[in-house]
């Protein structure tokens, strides 16, 4: 995958990566050593979680653009989601949200900041994609991937979500986790495969469980991540098992 695949940059903030992948400020605050966002885009995450006491390394294959593309590219993002808002609020708006409007002003305060720290602190956001990233062994201790490795079948086939969530399980420490979001693509259709990806896992000694977030407030919808937890021993690469060989 490189910066000019069909993927959208988004501008998430710190509430809603929390809300996505299960967390709270407290709790982000309490992990044990550095987080991995992967792919960062152009969210808030590091800047904020950075407040709590938490260390956050960005990585995305657009930090290799100029600013002037990435902010261009963060735009494009903003328009699409609220062009898909607009049609299917449900699906695109959290609960308390009623407008695009509302709900896309956290994601301009959440690239201003991203902005600003990636000026201040570029060695905190990586120019790098999966499934190869530049990290040692166990380096996190916690890994969140959000809207990419399902969200997008048509950038990443069954073997390359493998060898991609291989890749995020070998950075991340023993005891960590992994952690992935969205379970479905861009019209909400469920990965069909996905019992052979945790098959496959499985036979790389990576844990996989089914998670329920629950619902965050009144009127919202509880939803699932797929949590990864990294074995004692090194993961091995993709390459020891393929997704064919785990499902056939």
């Amino acid at each position: 995958m490189d910066h000019q695949a069909p993927t959208l940059i988004t501008s998430r903030p710190l509430d809603e990566y929390c809300q996505l992948f299960g967390l709270t400020r407290s709790r982000l605050g309490a992990v044990g050593g550095p987080v991995l966002d992967c792919p960062g885009g152009a969210a808030g995450l590091a800047a904020e979680a950075r407040q709590l006491g938490c260390e956050v390394i960005a990585a995305d294959p657009a930090y290799a653009l100029a600013p002037a593309a990435l902010t261009e590219l963060a735009r494009a993002g903003r328009r699409a989601i609220e062009a898909a808002a607009r049609t299917d609020p449900r699906r695109y708006l959290p609960a308390d949200r009623h407008s695009p409007e509302k709900y896309l002003r956290s994601w301009d305060r959440a690239h201003r900041i991203f902005t600003a720290d990636r000026a201040a602190h570029p060695e905190r956001y990586i120019a790098a994609a999966l499934p190869r990233l530049p990290f040692a062994d166990r380096t996190f201790a916690l890994t969140l991937s959000s809207y990419l490795l399902f969200a997008y079948p048509e950038v990443f086939s069954a073997q390359a979500q493998l060898a991609a969530l291989l890749e995020l399980a070998r950075v991340t420490r023993p005891g960590g986790e992994v952690r992935v979001y969205p379970l479905y693509d861009g019209a909400g259709r469920r990965c069909p495969h996905l019992p052979g990806l945790r098959a496959a896992l499985g036979g790389h000694r990576i844990a996989t469980e089914m998670r329920v977030v629950p619902a965050a407030r009144p009127g919202a919808r509880p939803h699932r991540l797929l949590v990864l937890r990294t074995p004692t021993r090194e993961a091995r690469r993709p390459r020891a098992q393929s997704f064919a060989a785990a499902s056939g």
